[in-house]
């Protein structure tokens, strides 16, 4: 099958070079350093045991034109990063490309073929302007939730930190031909890849602890260890999931595990910095209104009060601008005294 990952870094980098080293054809849209060293080298692979593999059949371009159409578009950007690059994406579509979605959050096709009186709105802090929808038609979308940990340590290299899940799933959560047929491919890849009934409630299984620990921990500069374990922040974390897990219910999600035994498996992670610290750290944007202003959005969509999530959106939104307004980055260091 033709693939084209659309986004190099520690996810798109993962998956396509385990496609390409299963023999899939994989072309990776890059740019900068990244690109020069994937259309010199290949992409190399970090395991987590220390081993490595190198895909030197990898093609790599710049334009999307040069790629052309292809089987399968792995979406493999930050939420916000999407809207940027949706109308170079129609050079690799065909009448038949599937464009799957990798992104965390609440992704713009929610409410794409689910039943009920929401279905077909927008989501609008995912896709503002309508950009993204206008360029990439529902019925491409196969959505994902994306569980393994990875890190771009060098141009066209990838650590493998942990994990090898790629949950699949349709929007109106059918069992399709193209569905299986990327699980398969993927399987063969070495990774675990089912194709889900109900992809949504997986999606805010995730999507619970990002909403909550990920915000806070921008805020507070702390792990997930540290957060779960000072009483305050505990407490916090608990109010925000059951407000989300409200107004998930409303929605026709079904959680299966509790609130407790999610912040347990949090902690468990221990001295973890999430994410959205990182990009803190390093004057990034943070993908928040992907985590936290769609949860926001959605609330009012069903009325549903939220008093904690709206305060640390509030607060997190503010020092997102704060930080971009000024070019700025913030990061705790020892203290040389």
């Amino acid at each position: 099958m033709k693939i084209a990952v659309i986004g190099a870094g520690a996810i798109g980098g993962y998956l396509g070079a385990r496609l390409a080293l299963a023999g899939e054809d994989v072309t990776f849209v890059a740019r900068g350093a990244n690109l020069d060293a994937i259309r010199a080298n290949g992409f190399r692979l970090i395991e987590e045991d220390g081993t490595q593999s190198h895909a030197s059949t990898v093609n790599a371009v710049e334009d999307m034109a040069e790629a052309g159409p292809q089987d399968y578009v792995l979406l493999a950007l930050k939420a916000h990063q999407v809207a940027a690059v949706a109308p170079a994406m129609r050079a690799l579509f065909g009448p038949q490309t599937c464009v799957v979605t990798m992104q965390n959050g609440v992704p713009w096709w929610y409410f794409h073929k689910l039943s009920g009186p929401f279905e077909g709105r927008s989501v609008t802090k995912v896709d503002p302007d309508g950009t993204i929808a206008a360029n990439i038609e529902d019925e491409r979308i196969l959505g994902s939730v994306v569980y393994p940990a990875s890190e771009l340590i060098a141009p066209g290299v990838v650590k493998i930190i942990e994990g090898n899940r790629f949950s699949l799933g349709e929007p109106d959560n059918s069992k399709s031909e193209r569905a299986v047929r990327l699980s398969e491919s993927l399987t063969r890849a070495g990774f675990k890849s089912p194709v889900s009934s109900d992809l949504r409630s997986e999606i805010w299984l995730k999507l619970w602890g990002n909403l909550t620990f990920n915000p806070v921990s921008a805020l507070t500069h702390a792990t997930l260890a540290g957060i779960c374990r000072d009483p305050l922040t505990r407490d916090l974390a608990a109010s925000m999931m059951r407000e989300a897990q409200t107004v998930a219910e409303k929605l026709g999600v079904r959680f299966r595990v509790s609130i407790d035994k999610r912040i347990a498996g949090a902690e468990a992670v221990g001295e973890h910095k999430t994410s959205m610290l990182q990009d803190v750290e390093r004057g990034r944007a943070l993908e928040l209104d992907a985590l936290l202003g769609s949860v926001v959005e959605l609330a009012r969509i069903t009325e549903t009060p939220t008093p904690h999530i709206d305060a640390i959106y509030a607060c997190t939104a503010l020092l997102a601008s704060t930080l971009a307004a000024r070019g700025g980055r913030l990061e705790l260091t020892e203290s040389s005294r």
